[in-house]
């Protein structure tokens, strides 16, 4: 297996190699795409990683560097740092104004684990790792820490299961906890803030049985992934996400009725 490190966590190989929280998720979403990001699709222009980054490597202590590198992304032409960059340092400027916040995200940064699980290899990088505390903690930000959106499956949910980071925590959890060899999960915790004009913010927990609930999801979903990863069956399309856009051919005539279906 590839040695990991913060140079190669990203790469091609890696992602081959080891299944991800993200990698995941991408396979729940659309099985095409997330063999398409596998072979080298890109979503996105590289260096565009937009204000959560941005947060991100603020707490990293990677910031200055962050800025010189995507310097044509941030700065307007006149040097200017654009809306969304003024907004994250505000949020930036939340988080640390916080002493609750700044004790929740104390610990060793951007540590990088592996282990198996569900019958794959899995890369985990945490934002704030500390075990002396039995805590690991992510950065997220976020539109609204308060609003609802909608699942067809559950109804009205909140940011955290809207965007999967409850499967992200007890990934994290587990494959820390393997990579560990302990017996027992740390506690996860989201510390959250918002995009809003004054900006809010939380630290967001889960207990064990949120962990043990989407850890057995995950171990029900991964033998139909891996068999799509390793190439034993092929990917299925979404036909709604921008690979699918992309790359499809029509073969026949839609009725308008069937446009509603999700």
């Amino acid at each position: 297996m590839l040695t990991l490190t913060n140079q190669n966590y990203h790469s091609e190989e890696a992602n081959k190699q080891y299944m991800s929280n993200s990698q995941y998720k991408d396979f729940l979403a659309c099985e095409a795409m997330a063999m398409a990001k596998i072979n080298g699709w890109s979503e996105s222009a590289p260096g565009v990683f937009g204000v959560g980054s941005y947060v991100h490597a603020a707490f990293e202590g990677t910031l200055e560097e962050y800025k010189l590198e995507n310097a044509d992304v941030i700065y307007n032409a006149k040097g200017k740092p654009y809306a969304d960059y003024e907004k994250a340092d505000q949020m930036i400027g939340v988080i640390k104004s916080d002493p609750f916040c700044m004790f929740i995200l104390q610990g060793q940064k951007e540590v990088i684990m592996t282990a198996g699980f569900a019958g794959a290899v899995w890369k985990i990088k945490q934002d704030s790792y500390n075990p002396d505390k039995s805590i690991f903690a992510d950065i997220k930000t976020v539109k609204s820490i308060r609003d609802k959106y909608w699942d067809n499956d559950r109804g009205y949910v909140s940011f955290v299961e809207a965007y999967k980071y409850d499967t992200q925590m007890a990934i994290y959890a587990e494959i820390e906890k393997r990579w560990a060899k302990r017996q027992n999960w740390l506690k996860p915790l989201i510390v959250a803030v918002s995009k809003e004009d004054i900006p809010d913010k939380e630290v967001i927990g889960f207990d064990d049985n949120d962990i043990e609930r989407e850890l057995g999801v995950i171990a029900s979903n991964m033998p139909r992934i891996m068999s799509v990863k390793t190439g034993m069956e092929e990917p299925n399309r979404c036909e709604k996400c921008r690979f699918c856009r992309e790359s499809k051919q029509l073969k026949g005539i839609t009725h308008y009725l069937d446009l509603l279906v999700v």
